[in-house]
């Protein structure tokens, strides 16, 4: 297939990767009008230029643009398709772009009390279709129309599926391996809340009578074990009002780190503090690899704080090259509309650059204490997302905590919740 553009820009070559190129669709570009006359066989016009006998699409101008698109969204129909339009021009392959890169993301002011990107102010939850994997939608809806109007079929291979559990190590322990100090203070902050079970607990555990709640670190093994893809971030930062988990010295967290790495793969957790310090990075990192005995290639972000393109900027120049912070706190969905990881485009320097992000469709606390979903609403959400992705392909990645696993206190109701998802897995 060949595809004539009057440029042949970054933004069109990123775009055309994701929507055939990651399908093992050949095609070829052009700028050149009359090798593209000349040319037989199937061929698109994707341009304003006007040929004879030749199928035409009418783009937009956000691909050949150096510019970050700020104008007011509207929807539009691309053959029957529903999808953004830019100018009064609705364009798959420009929605794509746009959603991917996450260009209304840049500089936006519609930000929670964390600095966070808000799900709700997102174009895709204004038109309904955050909950869908709608950047492989319109790859699939523009390769069916190309067969369409060319009456041809296209050799497609379906992105390949991928189960990848994850968790998030905040605090490693609830109550063991910590100072007096620490615990003196915690005792005292439940004895005034009256919260009584935690103050037994807490003895228990550090008289040897109980083991640790949140010590579910054989489990997270086992998962491992049987699911390569697994994915393991911890937090080692300073301890900070965000950032509470135990020293990177202490011995018992150098254990726990060194038994799940035997089983997976540990990224760091990028802390509070990494969010406007990049030195903060190089410092978590090399704590990390100190007790691993290798550097660090993936992050996600504590808390999810990210803010682009600083973030992931960041990130590449203290050399993470795969991060899995791409998801949102408050909703489960596809924040870049898609599951497949894909590579980062920078906006402000209009290339693509070799950060690979990885997208999450929800987190355990996004169900339990943002949408407040009883364990049945929670296990048909995520039933569904995991639909949504086994049809489009890519990664079920999904985050849970060492502390939510072990169904400790209000989570109890919710172990069954965590083990539906390699129920789905069986099917």
């Amino acid at each position: 297939m060949l595809i004539y553009v009057e440029y042949i820009t970054e933004r069109l070559l990123y775009t055309l990767s994701f929507v055939l190129a990651d399908r093992k669709i050949a095609y070829e570009l052009t700028n050149d009008g009359i090798a593209f006359m000349a040319a037989s066989g199937p061929k698109i016009n994707y341009s304003s230029r006007e040929f004879d006998a030749c199928i035409q699409i009418h783009p937009a101008t956000l691909l050949f643009s150096d510019e970050i698109y700020i104008d007011p969204i509207q929807k539009g129909t691309f053959n029957h398709t529903e999808c953004l339009s830019f100018d009064g021009k609705s364009d798959l392959l420009a929605s794509v772009f746009y959603v991917l890169t996450r260009m209304e993301e840049y500089d936006s002011l519609h930000t929670d009390a964390l600095g966070r990107f808000e799900a709700r102010a997102s174009v895709l939850s204004k038109y309904g279709w955050l909950q869908k994997a709608i950047c492989d939608e319109w790859s699939v809806a523009w390769i069916a129309y190309v067969e369409q109007v060319c009456a041809i079929t296209l050799k497609t291979k379906k992105p390949r599926f991928i189960f990848q559990p994850t968790f998030d190590i905040d605090n490693t322990f609830a109550y063991a391996h910590k100072n007096n100090i620490r615990s003196f203070l915690a005792e005292l902050k439940d004895f005034i809340f009256q919260r009584k079970e935690r103050i037994r607990d807490r003895r228990k555990v550090r008289s040897g009578q109980q083991p640790d709640p949140y010590d579910s670190f054989d489990q997270i093994s086992e998962i491992a074990a049987h699911f390569p893809e697994t994915k393991v971030f911890w937090l080692l930062g300073n301890y900070t009002k965000r950032d509470k988990n135990l020293s990177h010295l202490n011995l018992a967290q150098q254990d726990k780190i060194k038994q799940i790495a035997a089983h997976a793969e540990i990224g760091i957790h990028g802390s509070s503090l990494t969010v406007h310090q990049l030195q903060q990075y190089q410092i978590e990192i090399e704590r990390l690899s100190q007790i691993t005995a290798y550097h660090p290639l993936s992050n996600r972000q504590h808390f999810l704080l990210m803010r682009l393109p600083n973030t992931y900027q960041m990130l590449l120049q203290v050399g993470i090259r795969h991060d899995y912070t791409m998801g949102y706190a408050e909703q489960t969905g596809f924040r870049a509309g898609t599951a497949r990881p894909f590579k980062w485009f920078n906006l402000v320097k209009n290339e693509v650059t070799d950060l690979v992000v990885h997208p999450f469709v929800y987190m355990d606390g996004t169900l339990k204490e943002y949408l407040n979903l009883s364990p049945k609403e929670a296990i048909q959400c995520m039933e569904q997302l995991y639909r949504e992705v086994k049809k489009c392909g890519g990664a079920f990645c999904f985050i849970w905590h060492n502390e939510t696993i072990g169904g400790y206190q209000h989570w109890g109701d919710y172990k069954n919740v965590f083990k539906a998802n390699f129920e789905f897995n069986r099917q």
